[in-house]
């Protein structure tokens, strides 16, 4: 059991702050590495990078309380903005790589961002194409000057590859302006920083469609990711591997900040998932710890050369993201050699973990369980109906509340209402059964949302979009069963009278204004959805007839915990 009895000493404290002690306490030892450039930064290099990053964010003119965002990849500049940004109190706004203009240009204008760092593109996806598309203002203007009409507060972009288009800044630039800021005006504005101040700005789907902007605190985020290590037993000899994306809390939370808190080794085998690089990363740089969702500890165990790998350093480390497969579990354990590994509960609005199976636990604990709760955090069980506390062994929804909610989403005060109550409960949408001994089991989702390799996905952002595709009349996007990645998205269609349509068609109008994982991969096509007596459909039916037409039986009963 974890020691609850004492106060946490990152409690009140700021993510700057944490560094700092992380540096004057472990100078030498490695506090990032990044495999695909060679980068190694120890503690003392990454906090002096961190205030080089800093000052330059100063000489720009950011101040506590901007935003600034980041469209990138993982590598050593997202990681060293993170820590930049809050150390002067700038709200750093995560921006999942794999958006398209329509989902980008929501993020920028809700954001009300000030100032954006991005690569120069990812997979086929070109980000300067995109910027060029939505902000033709850049063309021609000077880094600082820009104008933009559909982003009025938007003055600086960074270009963290130095391919320098029109208007941008280079990350060379940026840190160099940093130089005439002097040390004592950098010590000022770190000393205006407060730990109940919103320091993250993170964007998660929601039922309503478009993603809402999750703001949380310093303290929000240093308290999880103490937790987190206190259930994997962290250290400062310890060195985790994290190929899980920046832009989640899952990287940026219990991947970075975890690491700093114990001053343990934050090792990048790749710019995002790839099962071969993760084990090289693994062997090479004799990891303890290791992250993921179910879908990346799949394709490492199933790599053909999973064998040839060394990973008995391995140790521990978090599953979480997605529904865990116990025989996938087990495998871990076993084959992978993290016999310690932790299955983690929760979602952005918690910052992100809400419970955590701990090392000495049992296997079937760990196996059969998302655990129980983060010390400082209480969860109850309700009926969604009434709003009663229901008994042990009861299914009803799973409510929480304590240091890990967060402030409120971004400009969204009847959204953050509807998902805290008045006595600070967050509603997580998920239904769960608390067992006697205070682990959690969740039995399914309230709302429609679908989690498809740790991705969550908006069925009706889905659905919108699909309604504007000229032959389709109706239509019902849902999860249904994966092995790979627990759940795949899938498209119900109606066509119009007289039309027809292929699967492929559809995948393709969705592929021009979507990310590829929300895409459908199945499309079915359906002359009448079934429907309650009061014209509400029943997704549920829809559920259970596509897992007879397209034979997912044995992925319909994989067990998860």
């Amino acid at each position: 059991m974890l020691d609850t009895s004492s106060k946490p000493w990152v409690d009140n404290l700021t993510i700057g702050r944490v560094l700092r002690f992380a540096a004057q306490s472990f100078p030498a030892q490695d506090a990032l590495v990044y495999s695909p450039e060679n980068v190694r930064y120890s503690y003392g290099e990454f906090d002096w990078q961190v205030d080089r990053v800093a000052r330059g964010l100063i000489a720009l003119g950011f101040r506590q309380g901007d935003h600034f965002g980041v469209w990138s990849t993982n590598c050593p500049e997202w990681v060293l903005l993170q820590f930049a940004t809050a150390r002067i109190g700038v709200v750093l706004v995560t921006i999942n790589p794999a958006y398209q203009c329509s989902e980008l240009e929501y993020t920028l204008s809700q954001s009300e961002i000030q100032g954006l760092a991005l690569i120069d593109g990812f997979r086929s996806t070109d980000y300067f194409a995109m910027l060029d598309e939505m902000i033709p203002e850049m063309r021609g203007s000077q880094p600082g000057e820009l104008r933009s009409t559909r982003f009025p507060k938007l003055r600086w972009i960074v270009d963290l590859r130095g391919s320098h288009p029109s208007g941008t800044l280079t990350w060379d630039e940026l840190c160099h302006r940093g130089n005439d800021v002097p040390l004592s005006i950098l010590r000022d504005h770190k000393g205006h920083v407060s730990p109940d101040d919103p320091i993250n700005l993170q964007y998660t789907s929601g039922t309503t469609g478009s993603p809402k902007g999750a703001l949380l605190t310093h303290r929000n985020l240093l308290l999880n990711a103490f937790y987190a290590g206190e259930c994997q037993n962290l250290t400062e000899v310890d060195r985790i591997c994290i190929p899980v994306p920046l832009y989640h809390c899952f990287g940026c939370v219990l991947g970075t900040l975890c690491a700093v808190i114990r001053g343990a080794a934050m090792v990048f085998p790749y710019e995002s998932f790839d099962a071969g690089k993760t084990l090289q990363a693994v062997e090479r740089d004799r990891c303890t710890a290791i992250y993921g969702v179910p879908t990346m500890f799949i394709s490492e165990l199933e790599h053909p050369e999973f064998g040839k790998y060394d990973t008995s350093t391995l140790r521990t480390g978090i599953m979480a993201g997605s529904p865990c497969p116990i025989e996938l579990m087990k495998r871990v354990t076993t084959e992978m050699g993290a016999r310690e590994i932790t299955i983690g509960y929760g979602q952005t609005e918690a910052s992100p973990l809400i419970t955590q199976t701990r090392t000495g636990d049992d296997l079937d604990l760990r196996v059969g369980t998302v655990g129980t709760t983060i010390p400082g955090v209480d969860v109850i069980i309700i009926d969604p109906e009434t709003g009663a506390e229901l008994p042990d062994e009861t299914t009803g929804e799973l409510c929480t509340r304590g240091h890990n909610v967060m402030v409120g989403y971004y400009n969204m005060p009847e959204q953050t209402s509807a998902a805290i109550d008045g006595d600070g409960w967050l509603h997580t949408g998920d239904l769960a059964i608390r067992l006697p001994n205070g682990y959690f089991r969740i039995t399914g989702r309230l709302k429609d949302m679908i989690i498809r390799g740790g991705e969550n996905i908006s069925p009706r952002e889905i659905e919108e979009l699909l309604y504007q595709h000229p032959k389709v009349e109706d239509v019902q996007v849902l999860g249904v069963p994966s092995r790979k990645f627990g759940e795949q998205v899938l498209a119900f269609v109606k066509l119009r009278a007289r039309q027809t349509c292929s699967e492929d068609e559809i995948r393709d109008f969705c592929r021009a204004s979507l990310a590829r994982f929300k895409t459908p991969h199945y499309v079915l096509f359906t002359e009448h959805f079934p429907t309650t007596v009061t014209g509400k459909i029943q997704k549920f039916k829809l559920r259970e007839l596509a897992i007879e037409q397209l034979g997912l039986h044995s992925e319909a009963n994989i067990e998860t915990a």
